[in-house]
């Protein structure tokens, strides 16, 4: 770990210099570039020079204690010793955990899919509920949300929604959203009072650039339709409504929320791209399955990974075993009770497995 270390130290250090050269910073693609290295290891070189030097200190410490006769200097010189030694089993277990390969799509971007399962009615509105939650999340973040392609029921659920989040870090904390959501609770349209249990599903798929996913044209089927709401109702006049087939896979994406042709087949190319690419991971994934199974988030959609008890005002993440009994808040938005401890979880599973 040490060598590694410092071998990222004199990279730093090359860095810092470079950031700080006219020529450089005169090409400022080249520069921003540069600067983005440097401040992605400034946190770990920052916790590697208090490392060093609480190293150093314990060393004098042991060096002065093997001449020191007076006992009561002795035990002090003891105790500094003691707390270096603390301390620097701290700060090596935090760099460690800034070692760990960092997952390239977590500063990305994200396309979310929530879609109402078991339960019918009651499932698209728990779908509703869910899509509010995500959105005062992403509010409390600063996040932007879009909404790329929905199909609501007509009393206010979804039977599926698509969105966009935008903002740093938005694949790194949404992606343990992936998976089955379980709702238990006396829904609206039951007149016995009786709780029923239903599910959503959700996605999380990392945005991606055209770049990053090359899709032949001569692979797509496109179609226009004219776009519809809840119960048949027309929404608009024209064929602006698209639909995209991506024939080798399969893969099926409709977008009808804008009037626009054009934009409407924009949001589908976005959807399309992310869930291509999506099922290149989830391939390379199968290849190291016992590497998954290690982590908290395995991404796997048919996975139950939450429930949500309206009569216990109670969520259970049945990942990491996880209950608190603050509904109210979490549909609220504030998730990061439930999301900081799975993000803990991962990195430990990672650990060990490392």
């Amino acid at each position: 770990m040490f060598d590694k270390l410092k071998t990222l130290e004199e990279k730093y250090i090359s860095l810092t210099q470079k950031i700080s050269d006219p020529e450089i910073i005169a090409n400022q693609s080249e520069w921003q570039k540069y600067c983005r290295e440097h401040a992605e290891l400034e946190p770990i070189i920052t916790l590697f020079g208090e490392y060093t030097k609480m190293k150093r200190t314990a060393e004098d410490d042991r060096a002065m204690l093997e001449n020191e006769s007076d006992d009561e200097m002795a035990e002090l010189l003891k105790e500094e010793i003691s707390e270096s030694e603390k301390r620097m089993a701290r700060l090596g277990d935090e760099m460690k955990i800034l070692l760990l390969p960092k997952d390239p799509n977590d500063d990305k971007n994200v396309i979310m899919e929530i879609r109402g399962g078991t339960g019918g009615e009651e499932a698209a509105l728990f779908a509703a509920d869910l899509m509010r939650m995500y959105t005062m999340y992403a509010e409390g973040k600063r996040w932007r949300i879009e909404i790329l392609n929905s199909n609501p029921t007509d009393i206010g659920g979804y039977k599926e929604i698509c969105f966009s989040v935008e903002g740093h870090g938005a694949y790194s904390r949404l992606k343990f959203e992936s998976g089955v959501h379980r709702v238990q609770r006396v829904p609206s349209t039951e007149s016995g009072g009786r709780i029923h249990t239903s599910a959503v599903t959700v996605a999380v798929l990392p945005e991606v650039e055209e770049v990053e996913v090359e899709i032949n044209q001569n692979d797509l089927r496109i179609d226009v339709f004219r776009a519809g709401g809840p119960g048949g109702q027309c929404v608009n006049t024209t064929d602006s409504a698209v639909r995209i087939t991506h024939i080798p896979t399969g893969i099926v994406v409709s977008c009808q929320d804008e009037k626009s042709q054009f934009k409407n087949k924009d949001k589908a190319m976005k959807i399309l791209r992310s869930r291509i690419y999506d099922v290149m991971r989830e391939k390379q994934n199968s290849e190291i399955a016992e590497e998954r199974k290690s982590q908290v988030g395995s991404g796997d959609r048919s996975e139950r990974i939450r429930t949500y008890n309206f009569p216990q005002g109670r969520v259970t993440d049945h990942r990491i075993n996880l209950t608190l009994y603050k509904l109210g808040a979490v549909l609220d938005g504030a998730c990061d009770e439930i999301i900081e401890p799975l993000i803990t979880a991962d990195r430990a599973a990672r650990l060990a497995a490392d």
